[in-house]
């Protein structure tokens, strides 16, 4: 495909989504009303996004994957020497297909099963302002914009948790907006910093600049790793400042989780590839081992995490669990960065996508059980014997098995290889790295994986298995705070004007149990709209785990070139 094309497809990618939430649905959709039609809308413009994101992977020249293509530069604010800088190479193209297939199952997934709460046509708008931003990021090849689009996707997300979300909703929305905020102020000091010192913004040229005759000086490299690095540790998010994630996960609508997991989290670490890496490398070889301590850390901490929840009697919930294990994941990847060498960075990288097609699937499918359940209480979905979803609903136990067993890195699946060679990474770092500090901490990473396994399976056999004619007649006692706002209620009497209650929080969005789930022992397997919707993530599973030369052929050209100092 000439060059031409590829600028219009990757300039469309982002457009179109922003004309999409600006944009009402035309005439021509309609539905069986007017939300419907607007859910459609959504429907149809992540669908137009998917179909040019693929067709830009089609036209992408694979031969040259560490050449950035479909390039635009054309001035914006000529003061501030910042530009309007897009290109795509073997590092960004996975990522922008990832966020193009997500937005779109996120987007099918509610229309045929529309969210409860406010306007479709806002929850719908704020989709495709997120999509957008998202895609930005990872096109946008100046630091200024770099920062603009990765800001612009806190304010969706925030609304998307404060009003779909469910129970604390409005303190789990504002703990996320104020970690991120926070880190980005310390961010935008740092992108300034390098701007300002290299006398450039261009994320091409500071690669190139900052290879081997370096233009920064150390003590700046240091300076501006470290503002940008906190920044970028907090979405990714790095142990101790991934607090916000547990909360906003379990908070969060089922595709607020999904987007939130799959895409969010990647732009924190892609930042550290694409700026840091790049821009800053004797900075970075400076804070590597501290960066790599941190990442195990948080392997560590988020497997432990996820056995305490997952144990019986802990009343853990499913989407914090996963939430947790959220952490440990991303720290094999930022440990794979840490080790700044190809095959590390390469490792993190599929581990990226790979955490995004599995962690989605297992957001779909434990909100899936939270709306047969009516809770994502693992005590209460698993009794005293077991769920039995083999018995009782065998698909639906079946996906959640094999999410399971593809999260915790079985061979042949998607989750093996990132991890692998993330530790791959580590255990011969870069030359001045101390490879027996690495080496301990391959070790104790394998030991993660480990306790992965452990709470995974904890958790498969407590859901998936049990008797079956004992979890038909097992009865759970609903928890204090389901109690108080059960899932169907009548409505309540307006408060008196200036009472405490008029100005109160409004009640969590709730969703009832459907009447098919009501019955002792019954239990939907999955339906015709889930398939449809999950499908696709278990097939790419599969595929990226089968055929990890499909990505790897793509990145690692990219990273050779990134890492020598923007030298082919």
């Amino acid at each position: 495909m000439n060059h031409t094309a590829l600028q219009v497809l990757l300039a469309a990618l982002i457009v179109l989504p922003l004309l999409g939430a600006l944009l009402p649905a035309p005439p021509g959709l309609r539905g069986k009303s007017p939300e419907q039609a607007v859910l459609r809308h959504g429907v149809t413009v992540t669908g137009v996004v998917l179909a040019v994101a693929i067709a830009l992977a089609c036209g992408f020249d694979h031969g040259h994957a560490a050449r950035m293509q479909g390039q635009t530069d054309i001035g914006w604010i000529p003061a501030l020497g910042i530009r309007i800088h897009l290109g795509v190479d073997g590092i960004s193209l996975p990522l922008l297909v990832l966020t193009a297939l997500l937005t779109f199952l996120c987007a099918l997934y509610s229309y045929l099963r529309p969210p409860g709460g406010p306007s479709p046509k806002a929850f719908v708008a704020l989709l495709l302002l997120l999509e957008a931003g998202s895609l930005a990021t990872f096109a946008v090849l100046d630091l200024m914009l770099f920062f603009l689009a990765f800001e612009t996707v806190l304010i969706p997300m925030y609304f998307l948790i404060a009003r779909w979300g469910g129970a604390n909703r409005g303190p789990a929305a504002w703990k996320f907006i104020l970690y991120t905020l926070l880190g980005s102020v310390v961010m935008l000091l740092g992108l300034l910093l390098i701007g300002l010192r290299a006398g450039t913004f261009d994320m091409v040229a500071l690669a190139t600049d900052n290879g081997p005759n370096a233009q920064l000086s150390h003590g700046v490299q240091l300076l501006a790793v470290l503002a940008v690095g906190i920044g970028l540790a907090v979405k990714s998010p790095l142990w101790p400042l991934h607090g916000w994630l547990p909360d906003a996960h379990t908070a969060a609508p089922t595709v607020g989780s999904v987007l939130l997991a799959g895409v969010l989290l990647k732009m924190g670490t892609y930042g550290f590839v694409r700026i840091l890496l790049a821009a800053a490398p004797e900075g970075m070889h400076t804070f590597a081992p501290y960066l790599a301590a941190l990442a195990v850390v948080g392997i560590i901490y988020g497997s432990l995490a996820c056995l305490s929840l997952a144990r019986p009697g802990a009343k853990g919930d499913l989407k914090r669990l996963i939430a947790y294990s959220s952490v440990g994941h991303m720290g094999f990847v930022l440990l794979g960065i840490a080790s700044m060498t190809p095959t590390g960075v390469n490792g993190a990288l599929f581990a990226n996508i790979a955490h995004g097609l599995i962690t989605g699937l297992l957001f779909f499918l434990v909100g899936a059980l939270k709306d047969r359940h009516g809770t994502g209480d693992l005590d209460r979905i698993a009794g005293r014997s077991g769920a039995a979803l083999y018995g009782r609903a065998p698909r639906l136990g079946g996906l959640l098995a094999f999410g399971a067993v593809a999260s915790l890195g079985l061979p042949g699946l998607a989750g093996f290889w990132g991890e692998m060679l993330a530790m791959f990474g580590a255990f011969r770092p870069a030359a001045g790295l101390s490879r027996p500090a690495f080496l301990v901490l391959m070790v104790l990473a394998g030991i993660g994986t480990l306790l992965t396994a452990a709470y995974l399976l904890v958790v498969v056999r407590r859901v998936c298995m049990g008797a079956r004619e004992q979890a038909e007649t097992v009865t759970v006692e609903p928890s204090p705070a389901d109690a108080a706002t059960p899932a169907t209620a009548a409505p309540a009497a307006p408060a008196p004007a200036g009472s405490a209650t008029a100005t109160a929080t409004p009640a969590p969005t709730r969703t009832a149990v459907p009447e098919a789930d009501r019955a002792p022992g019954a239990l939907r397997d999955v339906t015709a709209a889930e398939a449809v919707t999950w499908t696709p993530l278990v097939l790419l599973t599969v595929l990226a785990g089968l055929w990890p030369a499909a990505l790897l052929g793509l990145s690692d050209p990219a990273v050779q070139h990134l890492l020598g100092g923007g030298s082919s």
